[in-house]
């Protein structure tokens, strides 16, 4: 089954930067397009940033351009989010995420919080 594990959050203080990583197995990787998403306490999933399935093309929320980055290791079946600059809003947690066909499927997310 398809299944998508997250890793590398944690602590950071605003200015700092930190990479989070995605594990992916159960389905052919390099056939589908991937997608970092956060969720604010008290606010909705928003988007961060996707990427192709051959990591050719990318696109970020306007909050995060500049700051962050995609990548995508379709060898290793993995994701990463490069996250530098970051401020306190940035604190979340970050979710890797695929659509194959109409479902949606996600990991279980891992903390980043952002704080002096």
């Amino acid at each position: 089954q398809v299944q998508l594990v997250e890793s590398g959050g944690g602590l950071v203080q605003p200015g700092g930067s930190l990479s989070v990583s995605c594990a992916a197995s159960g389905f052919t990787f390099r056939r589908y397009s991937m997608s970092w998403y956060r969720q604010a306490a008290g606010k909705e999933r928003e988007l961060v940033a996707f990427i192709t399935r051959d990591g050719g093309n990318t696109n970020y929320a306007d909050s995060v351009k500049g700051r962050f980055t995609i990548s995508r290791d379709n060898a290793k079946n993995t994701v990463n989010l490069q996250m530098n600059n970051l401020k306190p809003e940035d604190t979340a947690v970050y979710y890797c995420s695929t659509q194959i066909g109409s479902s949606y499927f996600w990991g279980q997310g891992t903390q980043v919080t952002v704080s002096s």
